[in-house]
């Protein structure tokens, strides 16, 4: 996105060297903006059709009665083809969002809202929600967060207007923020960085291919996406280093509802 660029930049490297012949998950760095030349962001790319995405809830979060599970990464067998973790959205209270866990609807949908949605056949998507307020047959999980950031291609129109998206550690336009989005092939690609502006987010994950693409949560200490270089999450590590959690957040109980990847 900046020229001249610097060594590696741009350039997708896969996160685990066994699967390198067809990796499922790929990550690379970009600078995004050209008046701070030195802030970078993080990108994941992740092949949807080798992959199955899991929506965990937290201790705290989602704040409604639904089944929890064991809160992290479920320890055992099922993280033997655990490949990457991260973030969800924000607060329920905060983004006035809806809550889909196995078909259930725990939390009222809203039309309108940015929603990372995965249906019962195993496809995933990033969409405009337009089912009403409780999901419709077919759908097994989904995650809203404000509108779309990214829709056909195109920026919000009111991407510049900070006060839509979330409210931040001591009113700061440049903090950390995350996103996730949809490319024209049906993969997901996942985007973070320190010192970003909504615009800044929306337009490097519209760079790096999304057609549609919502924030996901925001302020450095909720921000995580993290790859396991080896089976059973071995040689976990964050995406960026600035990244404030540890690479072991989600394979212990985490007060926020998390998503995680696994080979398919």
């Amino acid at each position: 996105m900046l020229a001249p660029a610097l060594p590696g930049e741009g350039v997708w490297h896969a996160t685990r060297t066994s699967l390198s012949a067809h990796p499922p998950v790929l990550v690379t760095t970009v600078r995004d903006q050209p008046e701070y030349p030195r802030v970078v962001a993080g990108l994941a790319w992740i092949r949807t059709s080798a992959t199955k995405l899991t929506l965990n809830p937290g201790r705290l979060e989602p704040s409604v009665e639904l089944p929890r599970g064991p809160m992290e990464v479920p320890p055992g067998a099922s993280r033997q083809g655990l490949l990457a973790t991260f973030n969800s959205g924000f607060k329920l209270s905060d983004d006035h969002g809806g809550f889909v866990l196995h078909g259930s609807t725990y939390a009222e949908m809203h039309d309108g809202q940015g929603t990372l949605v995965g249906y019962s056949d195993g496809r995933v998507d990033v969409i405009d929600w337009r089912y009403g307020a409780k999901a419709p047959p077919g759908v097994s999980f989904a995650r809203q967060n404000l509108p779309l950031l990214v829709n056909e291609g195109r920026l919000n129109p009111q991407i510049d207007n900070t006060a839509e998206w979330g409210a931040t550690v001591e009113n700061a336009v440049l903090v950390w923020r995350s996103g996730i989005g949809v490319d024209r092939y049906g993969n997901l690609i996942y985007a973070a960085g320190e010192d970003q502006t909504v615009a800044s987010l929306a337009r490097v994950l519209q760079r790096a291919g999304a057609v549609r693409a919502m924030e996901l949560d925001i302020n450095s200490y909720w921000v995580s996406f993290i790859t396991y270089g080896a089976p059973g999450a071995g040689e976990p590590s964050n995406l960026l280093p600035g990244m404030e959690r540890s690479d072991t957040r989600y394979l212990e109980p985490d007060d926020r509802d998390f998503f995680a990847v696994y080979e398919r």
